[in-house]
């Protein structure tokens, strides 16, 4: 560019400021929204207790137990996911010197096309973004499964969208679409919880690990603070974020030869146990029928003392299979609009195997 160039532009007025458009509507700031609806004294120590457990396992020092990651695909009725919480709940005390039991709470989708991108999104399944309502409805949700004893996990999907959900999260996870973004790299290593991030689309073991190496870093990053401002933000790095194997295009990844390269990956960790594994997605075909096979293959290796592994995934709901999403018509109760998922019997059958097993 011409110095001549340069002048003009320094001698242009300022930018007015961009008006927001008809269709915009403005948001509270995560600070807001963590006032009006806070976090619980008794949810926010289970929160505090749940993250040092899972911790605690991610470490070694707890060498036994296993940590149970199960829920729905996706939180689309909160009172189906408040009966489930409940059921857990029960489950949970009767497995709890084998097992963590973790809730998935997922309030976002990732869609390949199109599609039900979730509660914080269409929480009146109308089939298009809504007003602002989702987040509080997955803050009071989370609230209150959190006060009976139940951590919650999620996957963040939105930089934007994390700090309205991560004081209520005891576990999260960056997806396979996702794992390979350096912002949400940068997120990961931002979020004061553990992480897992999970391999790419293709399945192939090298790039979570690529992805977990990177979130453990420090960065400097574009986002916005508490109070919602434009920030450049200095993070940390993450030091319990770990691999997350679900499997993909190239098929499952829960053997043991992808097992060994996942942890022969993070041996500079100081994690002794830095391996959780997806049973369904890629890892089952998306088959929620196969879920329990791959759950019992892993605990076999688990049993043969592969005791790298920390834990699974379940994706679990009332009522096994998956409907169809219909914007502004009813739906089966206790049944996923998203992925297929196994019924309450199923996990409940499978939880106690798994906890008998080990």
């Amino acid at each position: 560019m011409k110095p001549e160039s340069l002048q003009k532009l320094k001698d242009s007025p300022e930018l007015e400021p961009e008006q927001h458009s008809p269709g915009a509507e403005k948001l509270l700031s995560p600070l807001a929204a963590r006032q009006e609806i806070p976090i619980t004294l008794s949810a926010r120590r289970n929160v505090q207790l749940a993250r040092k457990q899972v911790q605690s396992i991610l470490k070694g020092s707890d060498k036994e137990r296993l940590i149970v990651v199960a829920g729905p695909c996706s939180i689309h009725d909160i009172n189906a996911a408040m009966d489930y919480a409940l059921k857990l709940r029960k489950l949970s005390k009767r497995v709890e010197e084998k097992l963590l039991l973790v809730m998935r709470t997922y309030f976002e989708k990732p869609r390949s096309v199109v599609g039900w991108k979730g509660l914080l999104y269409d929480p009146d399944l109308l089939g298009g973004s809504q007003k602002a309502n989702g987040i509080s409805l997955a803050r009071r949700l989370m609230n209150r499964i959190n006060e009976i004893g139940i951590p919650c996990a999620t996957e963040f999907l939105n930089p934007l969208l994390a700090h309205y959900l991560e004081d209520g999260m005891t576990y999260g996870s960056i997806g396979s679409r996702t794992a390979e973004s350096q912002i949400h790299r940068e997120l990961a290593s931002s979020l004061k919880l553990p992480i897992g991030m999970k391999n790419g689309m293709e399945g192939d073991v090298e790039t979570c690990l690529n992805a977990t190496r990177a979130t453990r870093k420090p960065h400097a990053m574009f986002g916005i603070d508490e109070r919602g401002q434009p920030a450049i933000l200095e993070t940390k790095g993450n030091p319990f974020a770990h691999v997350f194997l679900r499997g993909g295009r190239n098929g499952p990844n829960y053997h043991q030869h992808s097992v060994s390269q996942a942890i022969e990956g993070m041996a500079e960790s100081d994690l002794q146990r830095p391996v959780m594994i997806d049973c369904s997605h890629g890892n089952s075909d998306k088959d929620h029928k196969k879920q329990a096979p791959v759950a019992r293959s892993v605990i076999d290796q688990f049993k043969e003392g592969q005791r790298a592994i920390a834990g699974i995934m379940l994706e679990s709901n009332l009522y096994e299979g998956q409907q169809s999403f219909r914007a502004g018509k009813p739906h089966c109760y206790g049944q996923s609009i998203t992925d297929s998922c196994i019924g309450w019997d199923e996990t409940e059958n499978l939880i106690l195997e798994i906890a008998e097993r080990i």
